[in-house]
Order: structure tokens, then sequence, then C-alpha cells
């Protein structure tokens, strides 16, 4: 029994465990690259859904950002029609007036007093006329003064024509209208 040889079977043994050891390498290396594989395709996913999210709230967002826009022109739309209207307001509102203006300026001339030019420079009259004496444009003063489509009358000018005592006066005289009373209902 001496000649009896356990070198092969150790031999053996560690050929066996050896192939035991790269069978089980591989086998770690293959599930550690399906899961590996899993992980990323995980993670794609989820990475593809965010995408979509992504994508379907900047859709969305476009559409928003339309409509805003389309607001944004309706509003200034409305602002421009709301000016319009106001303006016909004013229109219909003051229409009267230039007959009111008139008529008050008719009845507040006294006797001696006689009107060349009337002008209108927005809401100012201009009135030029002539006069028997200072006396009378003072009264015509005070009367468009106390008149209600008038505010505040101003003498610009009064000249005489001459030195005798019966000589007329040229006056111009700036007269302020009244502003017609709005209604409040907007």
């Amino acid at each position: 029994m001496a000649h009896i040889n356990l070198l092969p079977w150790r031999e053996e043994k560690r050929q066996e465990r050896q192939q035991q050891f790269y069978v089980v390498m591989g086998l770690t290396l293959a599930f550690a690259i399906l899961v590996f594989y899993v992980f990323t395709s995980y993670m794609n996913g989820l990475l593809d859904k965010q995408n979509q999210r992504n994508n379907y709230l900047q859709q969305e967002i476009t559409k928003l950002d339309i409509q805003i826009k389309e607001i944004q022109d309706l509003e200034k739309k409305r602002d421009r029609l709301l000016a319009r209207m106001r303006v016909i307001q004013d229109l219909q509102q003051s229409r009267p007036k230039v007959v009111k203006v008139f008529d008050s300026v008719v009845r507040t001339v006294p006797e001696g007093i006689h009107l060349q030019v009337l002008s209108r420079e927005g809401d100012k009259l201009i009135v030029q006329g002539v006069a028997q004496t200072n006396a009378r444009v003072s009264a015509f003063m005070n009367q468009l003064d106390k008149d209600p489509e008038f505010s505040e009358s101003k003498l610009r000018v009064v000249q005489r024509t001459s030195t005798r005592d019966d000589a007329i006066r040229q006056f111009t005289l700036e007269v302020t209208e009244s502003k017609p009373e709005t209604n409040k209902e907007q």
C-alpha cells in the first residue's frame, strides 16, 4: 500500500472546484447582468413615463398659452369697445349741449352789445363783439357767469375805437362751458 498516490484525486477535486467556481462566477455574472438589465429597463420605463408626462404638460401649457393670448386679445378688444362706447356716450350727452350754449348766449346778451364772432376751442367759447359801454360788457360777463351752461368767463381785451365819449368798445372774452352731468351707471 505504500504505492497509493492520492495526488490525482486531489488534482481532480481541485479541477472540479475550479469548474464549480467558474460556473458560479458565470451564473453570478449572468445574474448581475440580468439584474442590471431589469434595473435599467425599469429606470428607462420610468424615464419614458416621466418624459410622456412632461410632453403632455408641455402640450397643455402651450394650449393654455394660446388661450391666455386669446383672452388678452379679447380684453384689448373689450377695452377698445368700452373706449368707443364712452366716446359715443360723451357725444350723445354733449349733442344737445351746443344748442343749449347758443340758446344761453342769446338769452344772456344784454341790450347794447352786438356779437361779431363766436368760436369754440374745446370746452371754451371765444366771443368777440362790440359794446356801447364797459358796463354793458361787465353785465354780459355777469349774466354768463350766472348761466348754468357756463362755468367761468374771462375778459381778454376791451378797446375803445376812438377817444370820443360815445365811442364803441371792441371786446374779446373767453367763456368756459360747464361739463354735462354724466350718468354713473358704469
